[in-house]
C-alpha cells in the first residue's frame, strides 16, 4: 500500500503539532505534591493551571503511575456542614485566558492506592489530560512540608 508512508508521515505531524499546541497554550505552575504519611494509600497535587489561549479547555483526567486510580476531585460541604471529598467526572474548566487553581481544601488531583510512599523531594511523573490542548506531561515535586496558603508564583 503506497498511502501508508503518507498517512503515518501525516499522523506523525498531528501528533506533534498538537503536543507544541498543548505546550504553548496550558501552562502549571506552583505544582506539588503531598500525602498525609507513610503509611498513606492516598495523596494530593495542587498546582495552578493557566489557559493563555483563545479557546475555553477543561482538564477532564490525570494519569499517573504512581498509583492504582488517579481522579480530579473537589471538595463539597453537605446538608449537615460536612466537608466531603468527591470526584468531578466532567473536569474543571479552564476559560480563555485564565488560569483555575487547585488547592487544598478545593479542587485537587488525587492519587488513591499508591504504589510507594511520596518522599520528601521526589517527582511524580502525572499526564494532565485536556479536551482542547490534549495531553500536558509534568513531574509534580512531592512537598510534605508545605503549609496552606504558601502558593509560589514561579514557573
Amino acid at each position: 500500500m503506497r498511502f501508508q508512508p503518507t498517512f503515518l508521515a501525516t499522523l506523525a505531524a498531528a501528533v506533534l503539532s498538537t503536543a507544541a499546541f498543548a505546550d504553548s497554550i496550558i501552562s502549571v505552575e506552583d505544582a506539588y505534591a503531598r500525602s498525609s504519611g507513610m503509611n498513606a494509600k492516598a495523596g494530593a497535587a495542587f498546582m495552578m493551571i493557566k489557559n493563555t489561549g483563545d479557546t475555553d479547555d477543561r482538564l477532564v483526567s490525570a494519569q499517573s503511575e504512581v498509583a492504582a486510580r488517579v481522579e480530579l476531585h473537589t471538595h463539597k460541604i453537605d446538608e449537615n456542614g460536612v466537608a466531603k471529598m468527591m470526584q468531578v467526572e466532567e473536569g474543571f474548566a479552564i476559560p480563555a485566558g485564565e488560569a483555575h487553581m487547585l488547592q487544598r481544601g478545593g479542587d485537587h488531583v488525587m492519587f488513591m492506592g499508591i504504589k510507594k510512599p511520596f518522599e520528601q523531594g521526589a517527582k511524580i511523573p502525572v499526564t494532565l489530560v485536556f479536551e482542547q490542548a490534549g495531553e500536558v506531561q509534568i513531574e509534580i515535586p512531592v512537598d510534605l512540608e508545605r503549609q496552606d496558603g504558601h502558593m509560589k508564583h514561579s514557573h
